[in-house]
């Protein structure tokens, strides 16, 4: 695979806009050309939003839920989500592959005014040594990371080694029901689910305006 700084000059971004809550605008360059983590995914959108609802609000006091949570993206892509905790207050990893580096880079820096807790990019790759990641973090995201069959295995194994009994895995996906897709999401499940309990966030939960039928929303915790 080509190094993303190859496939993404300068004139081979464009941007996507997200409007938050607050009215600020996140800027996030996707490329033109690329594997699927160059681009921003319409679930990450629905994750993205669902971490600014009232969910994540303290009824009493109005402070975000996100402010100074530990917080660790995986598969982050364009780093969209994990940009949306850090404007809310976290302190966010977003992880990827190497190739993604620099992109992941280069949406933190632009976005850095809208930044009140911190971001920095780092490569993880799936199944491997995750110890520079510990202790485990408050929180991890994860947006439409369920597609490939060869990485069924080492995410779920990825997952284990990083969550702790407090850690809170919020994972947003959309189902696709073509080709290999509904196996891969059947296999995933089946082996996650031996270690790790499942809650589906209902719609009337989520943004009122990102959210869809064909995307789901889950919280998973360690049993």
């Amino acid at each position: 695979m080509a190094n993303v700084s190859e496939q993404c000059e300068e004139d081979n971004y464009f941007v996507r806009e997200l409007e938050k809550n607050d009215g600020s605008v996140l800027k996030v360059n996707q490329c033109l050309k690329g594997d699927v983590g160059h681009v921003v995914w319409d679930a990450a959108i629905v994750l993205g939003k669902y971490l600014e609802t009232e969910s994540f609000l303290n009824s009493s006091s109005g402070v975000s839920f996100w402010t100074s949570k530990n917080v660790l993206e995986l598969g982050a892509g364009t780093g969209i989500v994990g940009l949306v905790a850090a404007t809310l207050g976290a302190h966010v990893i977003l992880t990827d592959l190497d190739d993604l580096q620099h992109l992941l880079q280069k949406n933190i820096t632009e976005n850095q005014a809208l930044i009140t807790g911190s971001a920095t990019a780092k490569v993880l790759q799936w199944g491997e040594n995750t110890t520079d990641f510990l202790p485990p973090p408050d929180v991890i995201l994860m947006a439409d990371c369920i597609y490939y069959e060869q990485s069924v295995g080492p995410l779920v194994e990825t997952l284990q080694a990083l969550a702790g009994e407090k850690t809170c895995i919020v994972c947003c996906y959309e189902q696709r029901t073509e080709g290999v897709n509904p196996e891969i999401e059947r296999r995933f499940f089946e082996r996650l689910l031996q270690h790790f309990q499942s809650e589906e966030i209902p719609p009337d939960k989520q943004d009122p305006e990102f959210n869809s039928p064909e995307i789901r929303l889950l919280h998973l915790r360690l049993k």
